[in-house]
Order: C-alpha cells, then structure tokens, then sequence
C-alpha cells in the first residue's frame, strides 16, 4: 500500500510540481490549501494581486484535478489573525521590522498540514520549498540548502520543530527553478508559466505603513523627527511605521548625498539617519530561538557558524555564544548590513541550519 502524503499548495507552480514528483513516486497524494481569508477578503486580494485569493484556490484546485489527487481547502482565518498579522502590527508599532512570513510557516501551514496529516493518516507532509530535509548523525533533523542558491528558502523555514521535519517532504529542493517550470510544462501542469508570488500575502501593495494604519485600530503613532546620532534634528519624519534599517528611498531629506535609517525608537517617535557605512555592524543579540542541528547550547559556549541577517542576504562568517537561557550574540568576521530588530538571525554549519532567533539589537 503506498505512502500517503499531504501537500501544501499554493496555487503556484512549485508546489504544484512537488504534488507531481511525489506521485511520480509512488505516493498517495492529497492536496490541501489553507486559506486565511473570507470570500469577500479574497476576492479584494485577487483584484490587488494577493498571492492569497480566491484565484490562488482555483489553480491549485485546477491542478489536483489534472493529476486526478484530491483536494481539499483548510480555513484557517482566526489563526492566521491571531499568529500571523496580529503580532506583525505590534511590531511595526515597536519600531521592529518582522518577518511574518517565518511565523506563518511553522504556526499555520505546518500546524495545519500536520493536522490534516494526523485525520487522513498520511505519513508525511510536502511542500514546494528550495530546501530540502536531512537527518545527521546525532538524529537531529535539520533543514539544508536546496541545490541553487537563487532560490534557497532556508532561512524562512529555521523556526520548524523536530516533530515537523521528521515528518516533511521537500521534493523541489534538488532542482533548479528552470528545471521545475520545465516539468510543469512537459507534463501539462496547469500554472506552468504563472509567475511566482513574492509580496507578504495580506500586504497585497506592499504598503506596509497602510496597511498598519488601517488595522491598528488607532494606535498608530503620529509624525516624529529625523535626527542625526549626534542628536541634531533634521526635520519631521511620517511616523515609525513608514521606516525599517537600512532604508534609503521615500524619506524626503534633501542632505546632498545618500543618507540612510540606522537607527528606529518607537518611544520618543524618532528616525535616526546616517552614512552608508552607520548601517553596517558586527555584533547582534538574538533571541526567541530555534536550534535544529544541536538540542541546544550551553551557556558560555561558542561555535564558528555563518550567520545570515535578511531573507536575501548571504551567510558571514560568525562566533555564536549562547549568553542566557534564550538568548544568542553573533560576532561576524566582517561588517553585515542593516542589523534589523525584528528580523531573523539564521546560524549555518555548512550547508544545514545550525540555529536560529529573532534580532533583538545591534550591538556595535
């Protein structure tokens, strides 16, 4: 009797063609997709080019039914509500720049497929991911770069608990992005040429400080001040949320060269603005963390890892000591920029997660 496996899809092509590969072989395959949203909210994304819509629903039905898999929509709405965009708010009001889309993978999706795993009494769960899963010697499971570093999606996936990787397939993560379009046409999948999503699905036109603005329910702050680090004021800024570190575009300062955000403080409403080089840091503290290769670290310890910062960013050469209970610093070899309280730090040994936190502060 095969293996059943449920898989996550989008709509897109790349889960679509995960479903394909894992049929090709041999397993059972059902397909699922959770959906966030209502029908009215969903049919305002499609309209706006939410990744999130009722159209994303479609296609992935369209394509189940092409590879003859059934196919089954999750709601999920409160959750997501209550996980997801909830939490990104407060942390645009505290000054911070999250990453919602790496609560949203292991909170909702996985939380859901393994859900769904356990009521159909599937033995995996799947997606369309760059990555892929691997079980090293000390029986940790740990995520490990897919084989293109132009699509690797590792650093969105270091918050997955052991229980969850145990239990997951990434059939994508062995080939390039080319490789999987071409699958998708030669086997006739539906959204073969559909372009890939890349905004934050319920941001539909990536206007974050809008889209705070009118959820906050009237606790956004007002308008602050841009100062120097030296404390010289350099005229009113529109207000935290409108900034993250590292910005240089829509800032409105006439300075005669290239200035940039180093620095947000949600208290007093001020944006501090610098050169290029008042951006770039060697020293970060980390916390609400995530270990996959190891259980976990002693206190005091330290280990030689390669840290990266942003989604897009390139893994640096770092020290890793573990300072507290859940807290890490990272010592980078080389200036990284944009140190961004909010985002995620993610610690690779090799080419496998080691671990990973949420970036409290620079420290230098």
């Amino acid at each position: 009797m095969a293996e059943r496996v449920i898989v996550g899809m989008s709509g897109g092509v790349d889960s679509s063609v995960a479903a394909y590969l894992l049929q090709s072989q041999g397993y059972e395959v059902i397909g699922v997709t959770m959906q966030v949203w209502d029908a009215a909210c969903s049919l305002q994304m499609e309209r706006e080019g939410g990744c999130c819509g009722q159209g994303a629903v479609d296609d992935a039905r369209r394509v189940c039914a092409g590879l003859g898999i059934p196919y089954y929509v999750m709601g999920f709405r409160d959750i997501f509500e209550d996980r997801v965009i909830r939490p990104f708010i407060e942390e645009y009001l505290r000054g911070r720049t999250p990453n919602p889309c790496i609560v949203c993978n292991r909170d909702v999706k996985w939380a859901a497929m393994m859900k769904a795993r356990a009521q159909v009494g599937a033995s995996y769960v799947a997606t369309g991911h760059y990555a892929r899963i691997e079980k090293l010697e000390n029986g940790r499971y740990t995520i490990k770069n897919s084989v293109t570093a132009a699509k690797d999606q590792t650093y969105a996936l270091y918050r997955l608990s052991q229980e969850q990787l145990a239990a997951t397939l990434m059939p994508v993560g062995d080939y390039h992005k080319p490789e999987v379009r071409a699958i998708a046409e030669r086997e006739g999948i539906a959204v073969a040429k559909k372009p890939d999503s890349e905004e934050i699905c319920f941001v539909t036109d990536d206007d974050y400080a809008g889209y705070i603005d009118a959820h906050a329910e009237g606790r956004v702050p007002g308008p602050g001040r841009f100062v120097t680090k030296d404390g010289r004021d350099l005229g009113p800024n529109k207000g935290i949320t409108h900034y993250t570190i590292g910005q240089r575009k829509h800032l409105g300062l006439s300075m005669g060269h290239p200035v940039f955000v180093t620095d947000i403080d949600a208290k007093t409403g001020n944006v501090t603005i610098g050169d290029d080089a008042d951006v770039y840091g060697t020293e970060l503290v980390c916390s609400d963390l995530n270990f996959m290769a190891v259980p976990d670290m002693e206190i005091g310890e330290t280990v030689r890892l390669s840290g990266k910062i942003r989604y897009g960013g390139k893994p640096a050469p770092c020290t890793v000591e573990k300072t507290g209970p859940d807290t890490l610093r990272a010592f980078f070899d080389e200036p990284v920029r944009a140190i961004t309280p909010g985002q995620s730090a993610v610690f690779y040994e090799g080419d496998h997660i080691y671990a990973g936190g949420t970036i409290d502060r620079k420290i230098r």
